[in-house]
């Protein structure tokens, strides 16, 4: 490695970084019962153990290496743009737009060939259109939805009623019995501790 590419890298690991410190809407519970929201960087990483946990369990297994690579690469967008919680509609209008220029500004801190490269990653993520992309856009919903059951149910106090999550959930579940299995006990879950909004 070239010296300047080196420290291309390690510049953008130092913009990744941030990740950390997009806040999401999703709250976590710490042992001593206190609790927070999550950050961008802690959801990437609960996707990827659930893609690790689920692989298994789906009969047409996607490249697992793919899958992970992707979800390391599908919201680092949020570092400009920000998160878009999946029921704020005035703001997912914007999303797109927000998250294309976005990308434009943190792949482009890359080596163009490594740029490009997590540029792919997060547009196949994006479009759903192949195996991997499908499998990991289910282990990003089932990660969001088991986030506000084993949290603190952001649902009820955003207003959400179940109803309005189930468009978003539906794409998931199709994807293999395991994930329609996983979300069906999830919402088994929020319906008991009352986590959906009236």
């Amino acid at each position: 490695m070239t010296p300047d590419r080196t420290a291309a890298l390690l510049d953008f690991m130092a913009l990744a970084d941030r990740l950390k410190h997009v806040e999401r809407r999703g709250r976590t519970r710490g042992p001593d019962g206190t609790d927070r929201n999550e950050n961008s960087a802690e959801h990437c990483w609960n996707v990827a153990l659930v893609a690790v946990l689920l692989h298994g369990e789906v009969e047409d297994k996607p490249d697992l290496g793919h899958v992970l690579a992707m979800i390391a690469a599908h919201d680092l967008v949020e570092i400009e743009a920000g998160d878009t919680f999946a029921y704020d509609e005035a703001h997912l209008l914007t999303q797109a737009a927000r998250e294309k220029a976005a990308a434009d500004v943190v792949f482009g801190v890359l080596p163009p060939d490594l740029g490009q490269r997590l540029r792919a990653l997060w547009e196949e993520f994006e479009e759903g259109e192949t195996k991997e992309a499908r499998f990991a856009m289910a282990c990003d919903r089932a990660q969001g939805m088991m986030q506000g059951v084993i949290g603190t149910g952001h649902w009820r106090h955003a207003g959400i009623r179940e109803e309005q999550t189930l468009g978003r959930m539906n794409p998931a579940r199709e994807v293999a019995p395991a994930f329609e299995a996983l979300i069906a006990l999830l919402y088994d879950r929020a319906r008991t501790g009352g986590m959906f909004a009236a």
